[in-house]
């Protein structure tokens, strides 16, 4: 499983990449790899309009605010 969390470097895209990190870490997904890119053309291309986005594996799964980490590791849950 492939994570990615798209922004500006924003202090909410940072956050949303730190907590995704420490989501994975709790789940202990030990082949889960989590980046954080900042290419703004990426987000335009998977037509969202809003950052941060998380993305799962290609594909975009929560955009425009900073959940908390139990929802995060949630939606990690469902992607699985």
């Amino acid at each position: 499983m492939t994570i990615q969390v798209l922004g500006s470097g924003c202090p909410t895209c940072k956050k949303l990449f730190e907590l995704t990190k420490q989501a994975v870490k709790e789940l202990t997904l030990k082949e889960t790899k989590v980046e954080y890119l900042t290419d703004i053309q990426k987000i335009v291309e998977m037509g969202m309009m809003s950052s941060p986005v998380l993305v799962i594996d290609g594909k975009p799964v929560l955009a425009g605010f900073l959940p908390d980490k139990e929802k995060i590791k949630e939606i990690i849950k469902k992607s699985a």
